[in-house]
């Protein structure tokens, strides 16, 4: 007895210290968890390194420590002009004073510390490195704004005096954190329109608190007493005492800003450009509190018309078409119901904007006990007991009115969330039975069982007695949630046959009927989807053919392409051996030169003929190689063909590239007329010679 109470004092000594410290520390630290050496752990001086901790922006620890810097902030914007403009109440309580600002001051010193172990997300994950928390808040424009408003300017009171409390103006540079702190205020509070009124009349307190206190510093300034716009003369015991001079000039300002008149009109210059400034910023704020009033109703009716359905807009429909006053009374009715008890109806579109996981929560949260009490849905997985929840729909219905009649096709099931309903005969009057909060009803006809005698049609009257709620679940959306779930099908469907079985509601030889049409449907579906695949095998086919047909034909067109080069530049050869063939005949005795000029470049045109025929035979061997390469390499011979490359012109004499360059068409002409100019060229070359040896021989 006494070792377990040992253990279990070892265990209680352990979860204490455990909550102490973090998990990565225990890991450090390596202690082990054993119940013969827990008793060192309370003897242990447990150490929280300080110098390390950071802070969570999304912590209550932050939000709290962000309403309580609204103090210091909201402090200093209050006193400092009042102080400074009311000389009287800054001496009067001037060690208050002077406690309560460096108690402030104190306060944005420990501000700044918090501020620099505040960690900050970074592409969505927490920086906790307290190193880069340091270098990112000292190197922000935060940094200069919170070290600015703690500059020791209270030294300026040995140069003007006590009573100039103005010195500290440079506090109100913290406002930025008053503003974060009114924000996070009214994500969190739950009457978000009230905040919102709230504010906006701190600001205008703020505002007029300023104005009279500058009111009041004119006034001293001017002379008081010496006109009827500025404060009375304190001599006057009426209005010597601090309240009555405070209360009079907040008096006075809010008459100013709200425009409602009665103010003495001014006398000087001072008074004039005073009340001109005044005058603007009431126009401003006036649009303001207009503005946000305006907001704040049309928010609540926002969400009057998310919450509820518009009633405005059903009541004129039913004015427009006459409807009965009966009817038009029972909407009325359940509109009112709906208003006084709160009913939503409308959960999917107030939820809309949330993440499907945090509408999933919240559903879970609301509807899963009610779904759970289901009888065919207890033996389910969560899994799916999650994705129906999303699919419920409440409902309310009124008294005496029918959820469902007999006959009716059921396209729905209910739960009773709330009130009572009446399984009744046909004549309305007669009750079999009474359904209440839990119970269910409509199951077996959204499940659409093969064998079921009802064919899916409503088997009794229901109506409501009172005000019900329900929670509707359609068939469509079980029908999608199960097509996820096929285990889960086979075993509802399995169920709902049990539920039949027991009530004699399912036909046997009609399920085997059922079955074997369903085998038969599953048979076409499957040769429909073997059609789908060999229809698109076809139709792939045809694209191949159709691109081998594209194919073929360009290499139809180069082959003809070639023919027709080598064709002409054979008729191109041929003319030019006739031509050599008269020139020589015509040329006599004297011309036996160019003759075996010519014979011997023929020669080398026929040595040099195999080479050009290899290099258009590679050529044409390079066309046929890949798919996509046959167009390619037909411009490719293009250009050696008639442009020429630097090799093939130190194989080929620049008149038979001429003739390759020419021989297309009727192309060859200009060549035999070349070569006959050329020919008659060398006959008149040869004219004089023969000339000149005619005369050197006449002697003879």
């Amino acid at each position: 007895m006494n070792n377990s109470r040992k253990i279990s004092n070892d265990w209680q000594r352990l979860l204490r210290w455990h909550r102490r410290q973090k998990v990565g520390d225990i890991g450090a630290v390596g202690v082990d968890v054993d119940h013969r050496n827990l008793s060192d752990i309370p003897n242990q001086e447990i150490k929280t390194d300080w110098t390390r901790w950071v802070v969570d922006p999304a912590e209550q620890f932050y939000y709290i420590w962000l309403q309580v810097m609204i103090l210091p902030i909201v402090y200093n914007w209050v006193i400092i002009i009042l102080r400074t403009c009311f000389t009287s109440i800054a001496l009067a309580y001037l060690p208050v004073w002077l406690t309560l600002d460096y108690l402030s001051d104190i306060m944005y010193i420990i501000d700044m510390i918090i501020t620099i172990h505040t960690g900050y997300l970074d592409q969505g994950i927490l920086i906790q490195d307290l190193d880069q928390l340091k270098r990112n808040y000292l190197h922000s424009k935060r940094f200069l704004r919170d070290l600015a408003s703690l500059v020791p300017t209270d030294f300026f009171y040995f140069l003007f005096g006590i009573q100039t409390p103005m010195v500290r103006i440079n506090r109100l540079l913290r406002t930025p954190k008053l503003n974060e702190a009114l924000d996070r205020m009214e994500t969190r509070t739950s009457y978000p329109n009230t905040f919102r009124i709230s504010k906006l009349m701190i600001y205008i307190f703020v505002l007029i608190h300023w104005n009279a206190c500058l009111y009041f510093a004119l006034s001293s300034f001017i002379g008081f007493g010496s006109d009827r716009w500025v404060y009375p003369n304190i001599t006057d015991p009426e209005f010597a005492s601090m309240r009555r001079q405070y209360f009079y000039c907040f008096w006075f300002s809010a008459q100013i800003f709200t425009t409602v008149g009665d103010t003495p009109l001014p006398k000087r210059e001072e008074e004039y450009l005073f009340m001109i400034a005044d005058l603007l910023i009431a126009v401003l704020v006036f649009a303001s509190i207009v503005g946000n009033v305006g907001n704040v109703i049309t928010s609540l009716r926002d969400r009057d018309n998310v919450f509820f359905p518009n009633h405005e807009l059903v009541k004129a429909y039913l004015r427009s078409h006459h409807i009965s006053k009966e009817l038009r009374q029972r909407i009325d009715n359940w509109y009112q119901h709906l208003h006084i008890n709160k009913k939503i109806i409308r959960e999917n579109e107030i939820l809309q904007q949330l993440p499907v996981h945090l509408r999933t929560e919240i559903a879970v949260s609301v509807h899963l006990p009610t779904l759970s009490k289901v009888t065919i849905f207890q033996s389910c997985e969560k899994s799916l007991l999650e994705e129906l929840v999303l699919k419920l729909t409440p409902q309310v219905f009124s008294p005496g009115e029918y959820v469902c009649k007999k006959g009716d096709v059921g396209h729905e099931m209910y739960i009773i969330k709330e009130g009572k309903l009446a399984v009744v005969a046909d004549d309305g009057v007669t009750e079999f039975a009474v359904l209440s909060e839990g119970n269910f009803f409509g199951e077996i006809s959204i499940l659409n069982i093969k064998g079921n005698k009802s064919g899916n049609r409503r088997t009794a009257n229901i109506r409501s007695i009172g005000h019900s709620d329900l929670f509707s679940l359609s068939k469509e959306d079980l029908t999608d949630v199960l097509s996820e779930f096929p285990a889960a099908k086979r075993h509802l469907e399995e169920k709902g046959r049990q539920i039949l079985t027991k009530m004699g509601m399912l036909d046997e030889n009609r399920d085997g009927a059922d079955k074997e049409d369903e085998k038969i449907e599953t048979k076409i579906s499957r040769l429909e989807a073997t059609l789908e695949i060999l229809q698109t095998k076809l139709a792939r086919l045809m694209v191949e053919i159709e691109s081998s047909n594209r194919k073929m034909l360009a290499r139809v067109e180069q082959v003809e392409w070639e023919v027709a080069m080598q064709e002409n530049q054979l008729v191109a050869g041929g003319h030019e051996e006739d031509g050599e063939v008269g020139q020589s005949r015509g040329e006599g005795v004297g011309g036996e030169w160019v003759w075996e000029r010519e014979e011997a470049e023929g020669e080398e045109e026929d040595s040099q003929t195999p080479a050009l025929t290899q290099q258009r035979e590679e050529s044409s061997e390079v066309t046929k190689e890949g798919d996509g390469e046959s167009m390619k390499s037909n411009s490719q011979d293009e250009n050696k063909v008639v442009e020429g490359e630097p090799d093939e012109q130190k194989k080929i004499d620049p008149g038979e590239a001429e003739d390759v360059r020419l021989g297309e068409g009727d192309g060859a002409e200009i060549v035999d007329e070349k070569k006959a100019e050329e020919s008659n060229e060398i006959k008149e070359e040869d004219e004089p010679k023969e000339e000149e040896e005619g005369q050197q021989g006449s002697p003879l």
